[in-house]
């Protein structure tokens, strides 16, 4: 299979989605559009994934490429086609399904609990929230989220963000928290962002190997799990 991966800071870790695809030997075409511009071309990948930065999903005037790659996560979700959006990732996809991104409103940072909710009764559970309980802690670091996009399906939520993943389509998938980040990526957002850390959660540099310890490893756990089931619709 073909992966083509958007990522869209400089420090972008795949974590465990990356060993998802790997274990799947896919083939990853890797885009930074924030360099160049460039994106995917339609119907060149098997899926798309879309990864986290630091801007808004709304930075147009800095970052052009950000609406026509929300457009084209919607089109590609819209045609059945894998599409996964992690953090600003899930922000665009939203944006693109018609959405109202809300920024600066929902901070959230480090390891949170999140409620996955019910599906429809009539409905199957869903093929990928399922593979994690009911309330799991995962990664975030965010503080900008978004309403439910016209047509999607709410799957999980936390209390400092409502919507906290969504699924558009046969396997369209936008998260805001961050599952692809094992407590080694955690450790080097902070060897490589320590005042950025801190000024999202004030002494966390201090707490990061307690926290690991009391709930980190499990959500390693927990992102893995996800990130095969998602590899598994593709």
């Amino acid at each position: 299979m073909r992966i083509a991966i958007v990522e869209n800071t400089e420090v972008t870790h795949h974590g465990q989605l990356g060993v998802a695809l790997h274990e799947a030997a896919a083939v990853i075409d890797l885009y930074k559009p924030f360099r160049d511009g460039g994106l995917p071309r339609p119907g060149s990948f098997d899926a798309l994934v879309v990864f986290g930065g630091e801007q808004s999903a709304l930075d147009d005037a800095t970052h052009p490429h950000l609406a026509p790659l929300a457009g084209l996560m919607a089109e590609t979700a819209a045609q059945g086609t894998a599409v996964l959006g992690i953090c600003l990732g899930a922000q665009l996809f939203a944006r693109g399904l018609g959405a109202e991104n809300r920024l600066g409103v929902a901070p959230e940072f480090g390891w949170v609990q999140v409620e996955r909710l019910a599906s429809d009764p009539v409905l199957a559970p869903d093929p990928v929230l399922k593979a994690a309980p009911e309330v799991f802690p995962i990664f975030q670091w965010h503080s900008d989220t978004f309403s439910l996009p016209p047509g999607a399906l709410h799957l999980a939520r936390s209390q400092g963000a409502a919507i906290q993943a969504f699924r558009f389509g046969r396997a369209g998938y936008g998260t805001q928290f961050h599952f692809e980040a094992s407590c080694a990526v955690a450790r080097d957002w902070l060897r490589r962002f320590p005042e950025a850390c801190d000024a999202m959660s004030p002494g966390w540099s201090g707490q990061i190997e307690a926290e690991a310890a009391a709930v980190g490893r499990a959500a390693d756990e927990h992102g893995l799990a996800l990130a095969r089931a998602w590899v598994a619709l593709i």
